[in-house]
């Protein structure tokens, strides 16, 4: 799978025939290639050009003489940084890559008003969601990922069964506003995947890992994602009590319906799904992790038979759930669950 937009940072110095002679030239002659100014006044201190190839991707590039806040590592001096979902021309291949927010500032939020501003010009209905606009730009304008990841929300409502995608999308705007997660944006945002590909399994479970975040964090915890264990694995989040310090581990799966499936019916996705995850990599911790089954993707009927049922899940503790777009979430749970989600949870 291919890699989120990211800069690359070409030190030396540059110049405008240099840019021609260098980039241009070489996307012109593969791919047909326009320059001009950018959308956006570049960074004070620094030259810009905006490149538009015939196949609609697109890069930016801005270089200045004085890189005075160079990413950590790097020297300052002069300096280029290239962002773009198209090749790479030969001049920059052995350059370093940075993360948005690894980059100086102002470049950061130059880049990013050109790029929403495409987004928004390609995707106008998205314009109406800031926060998820910027928090999935890196995917929503990446290589292989932007027609897909801009798919999943557009045609199939984040991964919400019956809804529209302005429910869907509304969900997930309203789990990114209070920024809990824009620390972790690049791993986050990451997950939904930058595959040429439309893979609604992944995706929905990607979602499912900012679902249980949302719960988590309504539920009054402190989230971290990402946690790195002895046996090697990484687990979704660790969940901290803000008043008493005390941090409780989290992983979380996500069932698909049983139409999706070879399982016989949602009793038996619930616990295939959660099988597959408790014979791997959570027996491999050895115990000590709350496992939330997120059920979201399972239409009312089939929920309706698993919160009746109330099927074990092989693990303990446990949380099987179910979210609708306007916040609700549905619940059952196994075991002596660590964390109190009964501010956020509908135990039913």
């Amino acid at each position: 799978m291919a890699q989120p937009l990211r800069f690359r940072r070409a030190p030396g110095r540059w110049s405008a025939d240099r840019v021609r002679s260098q980039l241009e030239r070489p996307l012109d002659d593969n791919l047909g290639a326009t320059a001009s100014d950018p959308w956006f006044s570049p960074p004070p201190g620094y030259d810009a050009r905006r490149f538009d190839m015939d196949d609609g991707s697109f890069a930016l590039f801005c270089w200045t003489d004085d890189d005075a806040d160079p990413p950590s590592g790097a020297s300052g001096g002069p300096a280029g940084y290239w962002v773009g979902n198209t090749e790479t021309p030969s001049e920059l291949w052995r350059t370093d890559k940075y993360g948005f927010d690894e980059v100086p500032y102002p470049v950061s939020r130059w880049v990013q008003r050109e790029l929403l501003a495409a987004l928004h010009d390609d995707e106008p209905w998205l314009a109406a969601y800031p926060h998820v606009s910027w928090y999935f730009l890196p995917v929503f304008c990446s290589k292989d990922g932007a027609e897909t990841t801009r798919a999943f929300f557009r045609d199939h409502a984040a991964g919400f069964p019956d809804a529209t995608r302005e429910e869907g999308t509304g969900f997930v705007e309203e789990t990114l506003r209070p920024g809990t997660l824009d620390d972790y944006r690049e791993t986050m945002a990451g997950k939904l995947g930058t595959s040429a590909s439309l893979d609604l399994v992944r995706m929905s479970a990607a979602i499912a890992e900012f679902t249980a975040a949302r719960i988590l964090t309504d539920a009054g915890y402190d989230v971290t994602p990402e946690i790195e264990v002895t046996t090697g694995h990484s687990l979704d989040f660790r969940a901290t009590d803000p008043d008493t310090g005390r941090a409780s581990l989290v992983e979380v799966t996500r069932p698909q319906p049983a139409s999706n499936r070879s399982a016989s019916g949602p009793v038996a996705a619930v616990r295939d799904t959660a099988e597959t995850k408790t014979s791997g990599q959570l027996e491999a911790h050895g115990g000590g992790v709350t496992l939330l089954v997120d059920c979201t993707s399972f239409p009312a009927d089939d929920w309706a038979a698993v919160r009746d049922a109330e099927p074990d899940v092989r693990h303990r503790p446990a949380v099987v759930l179910r979210a609708r777009p306007n916040g609700h979430v549905e619940g059952y749970r196994k075991g002596s669950v660590p964390i109190d989600l009964s501010p956020a949870v509908d135990w039913v």
